[in-house]
């Protein structure tokens, strides 16, 4: 499975962070995180609530554009290694800069710079996803939407709101997918993990999304799931995320095969994968066990992907031919 070309639409960079990443960095800035790791040195966290207040106290220590170029780096070289040639990650400018454009405008630089170095290195694809963090509140989210406006091209290609899904509905946030949406970004919103298909429903009626992050709880609602097929409304999954955080029990229990047997475009991703103990690699195997599903479904899963993405078409056409290149 590891050699296999993937493609990840629905990565947390700062989610993405290796413990022994931010502990260094930590103990560089003379910060004591002792309290968000366990005895082995993982990330240690109670349910949901839980996680975000440990992954808001890792994200803490990166105060700088070069603690973020530096995680970029990081996260790409492991990505590669695990045969992903495109990636598409949530980052925020609450996060980069608390909401500034001009400290957003450096934080940026130092992300893309260190994209490049990556793809000139592994041949590995980034690009941008502006995100809003939901628990923040509508007018928090309008200064990341200005700053993903302010700076939509070649790097930033989408808004996508994260968080905490049971805060506020997403027509609260209307203005800043608005925002993004007329200055030509591309849109999506985590929605259907901890709350209901309703969520999915009013995220695509209400904000105008053409992708759903998680989106797994729409099998509760079969109009729904006919409703997806037939417009074609793509979910970026994250099965190991979803039994991790309790969502579903088990990997059986999950429902992304009866999805996507249901016409459904699903996608493979990790979400914050050390956080959830996986890799690309591991959700792959994990899903061949549980499902049956072989290297040619894989690879069908990839070309959803690559037509999801949100990159340009250039973009797409060289990603399609790299993926039409694997022998199945």
């Amino acid at each position: 499975m590891k050699s296999l070309p993937k493609i990840e639409l629905h990565l947390h960079l700062e989610g993405a962070a290796p413990p022994e990443f931010v502990r260094r960095v930590a103990a560089e800035k003379k910060v004591d995180l002792s309290r968000i790791f366990d005895d082995r040195g993982a990330y240690a966290y109670d349910g949901f609530v839980d996680f975000l207040r440990v992954y808001e106290a890792a994200t803490s220590v990166l105060t700088t554009p070069e603690d973020y170029g530096r995680l970029t780096r990081t996260v790409l070289t492991e990505l590669a290694e695990q045969g992903v040639i495109y990636a598409e990650t949530f980052v925020s400018p609450d996060f980069c800069g608390g909401g500034d454009l001009g400290a957003w405008r450096e934080y940026l630089h130092a992300m893309q710079e260190a994209s490049a170095q990556a793809e000139a290195q592994d041949g590995i694809i980034l690009k941008g996803i502006v995100t809003p963090i939901r628990q923040f509140g509508p007018e928090r989210a309008k200064a990341p939407a200005v700053c993903a406006a302010e700076t939509v091209g070649d790097w930033v290609v989408g808004l996508g709101m994260g968080g905490d899904e049971n805060n506020g509905q997403p027509r609260d946030f209307r203005w800043a997918f608005d925002c993004a949406r007329e200055a030509g970004l591309r849109l999506t919103n985590h929605a259907g993990e901890f709350r209901g298909p309703e969520s999915v429903r009013e995220s695509i009626e209400d904000l105008g999304v053409e992708r759903i992050g998680h989106g797994v709880r729409a099998i509760e609602d079969p109009a729904l799931v006919d409703y997806l097929a037939a417009a074609g409304i793509v979910l970026e999954v994250c099965p190991g995320s979803n039994v991790a955080l309790g969502v579903y029990p088990d990997w059986a229990s999950h429902p992304i095969a009866r999805l996507r047997d249901a016409g459904v475009k699903v996608t493979i991703s990790t979400d914050d994968p050390p956080f959830f103990h996986t890799t690309m690699s591991n959700e792959y195997e994990r899903l061949a066990e549980t499902f049956g599903w072989e290297v040619e479904d894989f690879a069908a899963l990839n070309r959803v992907a690559a037509e999801a993405a949100f990159c340009d078409s250039d973009t797409r056409k060289a990603l399609l031919t790299r993926l039409d290149k694997t022998d199945v």
